[in-house]
């Protein structure tokens, strides 16, 4: 069969619409003997049958491999430069208590942009001087409440946070050590909403007015200066605009060297994976390596030391290691401008539980993952079930032709920025989150049912509350 004339033209006609792409899917990933998806070692079914879906889930395998693999690869890179390596886990992507302890485990530190985050990772036990604080617009009480702690980097983000980190450090009797965001200018090749160095947008300072805001931070006594911090965007492939960046910052450090000792500098990261098998993903060695090599050229340049080197790879470490899976609900042939048939497939979850499709048009991998068919392969859309038009999950993609009511599909690429960014439109629960290893899977984050729902609702009444929450969980399994 031909392409259907509606796909993007990204988008290939597949020879067998069951295949898995190794770039998309977590390594794990692999048909049984049946023909169902299977992830950790745990099948698509038994995941169902278990959880029920919506359902997020973490192979903790691929994640710990690629943290491991990150932090070796610029551990390696910088090694012959005689420099350090830290790396950050970003939070923000997806976090939980498990998680925070599996990258405190292996020797990751781990980003933070709010109060909540910070309760999170504290809650794991993971020491507060391995966190770093980020945040525009950082509160009073969540600057007081990271002093308190101790956490091991605040990144000023405006010069008005100067004072007020001081002030909370010098209530404290700490010397807090602070980085400086600093706007590069580098227009990084990502989507407008996800390049966070460009002019005119909320984030850092621009590189003139550094000078005076590290000689104000270097005038309070409470405050210790750790160097400059750039983060040009997310989901980025091109490293040509991390090198631009590298060699400003590093320009703009050998000058504020004048001033005093700075000990490190953070380069951010943001490194992009493969939402789809067009997706060209460079090897984190090779990442590492241009990163290495632009510092060290830069600074024997300069004529300064290599500083220690930090590094936030964003959604590499837990993007790929999730999937979302779903149970397909209807489905409706749409013929579009009397030329060819859209198949919208409709699932059980959409917009609360991944609200990236809608946000930025983001592009998915969608996969049968109960069963296997040798019908030809449809053009379908993933729609969700919430009342929107844009409540998309995967605009594009093929699946066998005889997709039908009650099968389950597989989401690729979800572990980060779904979760975290889910909500309760239309009054849906959150889906549970389960991390799968060896053949084994473990609630991480549970589900959201509607006692969760009602209790925050001031006009429950007490009897209310007493109902049965049994009774709602039977309901729920029922319906």
């Amino acid at each position: 069969m031909t392409a259907n004339p509606l796909a993007p033209g990204w988008l290939a006609h597949p020879e067998d619409a069951n295949g898995l792409a190794p770039s998309v899917w977590p390594a794990s990933a692999e048909r049984t003997e049946s023909g169902a998806l299977r992830v950790g070692g745990v099948s698509v079914p038994a995941l169902h049958a278990a959880y029920g879906t919506p359902l997020y889930v973490i192979d903790e395998g691929e994640a710990r491999a690629r943290a491991t693999r990150i932090r070796d690869a610029f551990a390696a890179a910088f090694e012959p430069l005689g420099a350090r390596t830290t790396v950050y886990y970003a939070g923000k992507a997806f976090l939980s208590i498990e998680v925070a302890r599996w990258m405190d485990e292996l020797g990751l530190n781990i980003d933070v942009c709010s109060g909540g985050e910070l309760a999170v990772v504290e809650a794991a036990g993971v020491d507060p001087r391995r966190l770093g604080f980020h945040g525009n617009n950082k509160s009073i009480p969540e600057i007081d409440r990271a002093v308190a702690l101790g956490v091991g980097a605040i990144v000023l983000d405006s010069v008005v946070e100067i004072e007020r980190v001081a002030q909370a450090a010098a209530r404290h009797g700490r010397v807090q050590a602070v980085r400086l965001r600093i706007n590069s200018g580098v227009h990084a090749s990502t989507h407008e909403y996800l390049a966070t160095a460009r002019e005119d947008q909320k984030f850092g300072i621009p590189a003139s007015e550094a000078p005076a805001a590290v000689a104000a931070i270097r005038s309070h006594a409470s405050l210790r200066f750790l160097g400059l911090h750039s983060h040009i965007g997310s989901q980025i492939f091109d490293s040509a605009g991390f090198a631009e960046a590298a060699r400003r910052l590093l320009a703009l450090h050998a000058e504020l060297l004048a001033g005093g000792d700075i000990p490190e500098l953070n380069l951010g990261g943001g490194f992009g994976i493969a939402y789809t098998s067009v997706d060209d993903v460079a090897p984190i060695e090779r990442i590492a390596g241009d990163f290495a090599a632009v510092v060290g050229e830069e600074c024997a340049r300069l004529g300064i030391a290599v500083p220690a080197i930090s590094i936030e790879p964003g959604r590499a470490i837990i993007g790929p290691a999730g999937v979302t899976l779903y149970e397909v609900g209807t489905i409706k042939d749409v013929l579009v401008a009397d030329t060819a048939v859209r198949r919208y497939v409709s699932v059980d979850g959409g917009m609360s539980d991944n609200l990236r499709t809608a946000l930025y048009h983001a592009d998915y991998t969608v996969r049968l993952a109960n069963r296997v068919s040798d019908a030809d392969p449809a053009l379908v859309r993933i729609a969700g079930k919430h009342c929107e038009s844009g409540d998309i999950v995967v605009r594009d993609d093929y699946l066998p032709g005889d997709v039908r009511p009650g099968d389950l599909v597989a989401v690729a690429a979800t572990g980060a920025y779904c979760w975290s960014l889910a909500s309760n439109y239309n009054y849906l629960g959150r889906p549970a989150v389960v991390a799968v290893r060896d053949g084994h899977s473990r609630v991480l984050i549970r589900r959201e049912n509607e006692h969760d729902l009602l209790r925050r609702d001031a006009g429950y009444s007490s009897s209310a509350e007493e109902i049965d929450i049994d009774t709602i969980l039977d309901r729920e399994r029922t319906e």
